[in-house]
């Protein structure tokens, strides 16, 4: 079994308590399979029901396939004027 490393920041950051984690990553995982691996960690029932997540720096869908080599990252909400 493979892993991924989750880029988190600000309000998300803060809330798992650490800039990256670490996911496990088996053969055909999906966003929505990473972000319900996500929520197992401590913290993480805080994050929005639908965040935002970038996959090699572009926004990926839901049923996007997630390899090893890929750049992962949980986009907050920003604001800005």
């Amino acid at each position: 079994m493979s892993t991924v490393t989750v880029q988190l920041f600000a309000s998300y950051a803060d809330l798992l308590g650490a800039p990256t984690v670490e996911l496990p990553l088996t053969p055909g995982t999906t966003v929505q399979d990473l972000l319900y691996r996500l929520r197992s960690l401590p913290g993480a029932s805080l994050l929005p029901s639908a965040p935002r997540i970038a996959v090699n720096r572009s926004f990926a869908t839901s049923d996007q396939l997630i390899e090893p080599s890929d750049e992962i990252a949980l986009i907050p909400p920003v604001a800005g004027g």
